[in-house]
């Protein structure tokens, strides 16, 4: 594509309006149309009383940022470009565009999402259930590392929307086990990640099979021109929406580092600060350990502690995992375990995020 950054190269949010200006213009008409109406409550989206229902049960209160901008939009059947980081609810974004427009009385494949790991097909495949838990909405997960045998059997039996990775949808597709006659919607979900690992071809061979009157939406933290050549070539006159960076803030969570020292003595210092927790907090405990490969595919509605073990290798990862503690204006606090060789990614982090990080005082049970 002419004037094509090299491979690999990722935009941020200013230069992505200069660049889709460029790109996505065809025959002197703009590519693509901005949509600005904002909706400040869910009540005012126009959405069925038991989505609503669904929403709020989930422990949804007001709408994030992209919510407010880009369900309604999706309702109305538009073909969407969603630019968000991590964390700011595209999930629930397309979730809810989705369910709003099945046909409940026809158990067929209406809606079909794409993501570029199974563990975040999965996430996707609960909150698709959990939000359409009051309109009876089926949903399947369809991910490598599964029964092939299984998901023809659940596939045949019927299902609303299938949720997976590009290999498992394919072969399904290929195999005629999931049949793509009355799929009237279709998603990118984290699509430069998708793109990033190699699924281009698999993208385009999975669109080739579906009708061709289709409604796509792709959501993504950044655009790569290989995401907006994706764009360009399967949607028609799709809306924009963007939330910038700026808008993304790590604000409402406290954050501390505690000095470990060695590498070796992190462990300790974990059941120490657990068993700290356990003493003060009645009830039961929820913890949750993860690595860097679900830093941007993770959800969980009740964290409100985070512990980076190991700093991330990429000061741009530590919002995708922190942020996971306080997200939506909830409250929470990270803690980074430190050693000697982490001084600098702790230095790095604090100045990319314009942050101060303090040591973590005594009395760090009672800041939960």
């Amino acid at each position: 594509m002419a004037g094509a950054a090299p491979e690999g190269t990722q935009f941020d949010a200013r230069q992505f309006d200069a660049k889709m200006n460029d790109l996505l213009t065809a025959d002197g008409q703009d590519f693509f149309t901005s949509y600005d109406e904002v909706y400040d409550s869910f009540d005012a989206m126009g959405l069925q009383e038991n989505l609503l229902r669904g929403i709020y049960a989930y422990g949804f209160e007001k709408p994030s940022a992209i919510q407010q901008r880009g369900i309604v939009p999706f309702c109305k059947g538009l073909d969407v470009i969603q630019q968000a980081q991590s964390g700011t609810g595209k999930t629930a974004t397309f979730c809810s565009g989705i369910l709003q427009q099945l046909d409940y009385s026809l158990t067929e494949c209406q809606a079909l999402v794409l993501a570029p790991t199974r563990e975040l097909a999965q996430q996707i495949e609960k909150v698709m259930r959990a939000l359409g838990d009051y309109l009876g909405v089926k949903v399947h997960a369809c991910v490598g590392g599964t029964s092939v045998r299984e998901d023809q059997r659940i596939l045949a039996s019927g299902v609303h929307v299938v949720v997976g990775t590009p290999g498992r949808v394919f072969d399904m597709l290929r195999r005629q086990s999931l049949q793509p006659d009355h799929i009237k919607m279709f998603v990118l979900d984290e699509a430069d990640e998708m793109l990033s690992r190699g699924f281009k071809d698999q993208i385009y061979d999975i669109f080739q099979l579906l009708p061709s009157k289709i409604q796509v939406g792709v959501f993504s933290a950044t655009m790569p021109p290989e995401a907006l050549e994706i764009t360009r070539k399967f949607m028609n006159k799709p809306v924009r929406i963007l939330v910038k960076r700026d808008e993304l803030t790590l604000e409402g969570i406290k954050q501390f580092y505690v000095n470990c020292e060695r590498e070796e003595w992190k462990l300790d210092t974990l059941c120490d600060l657990d068993i700290i927790m356990r003493e003060f907090r009645s009830g039961s405990s929820r913890v949750l350990i993860t690595t860097d490969l679900l830093a941007r595919g993770i959800d969980v509605q009740q964290v409100s502690l985070v512990i980076n073990y190991d700093l991330p290798t990429q000061p741009e990862n530590y919002l995708h995992r922190i942020g996971r503690s306080g997200r939506f204006g909830r409250k929470g606090v990270a803690i980074n375990f430190v050693t000697k060789d982490d001084e600098r990614m702790l230095f790095d982090i604090q100045k990319f995020y314009n942050v101060q990080i303090e040591e973590l005082p005594a009395n760090v049970a009672e800041l939960l």
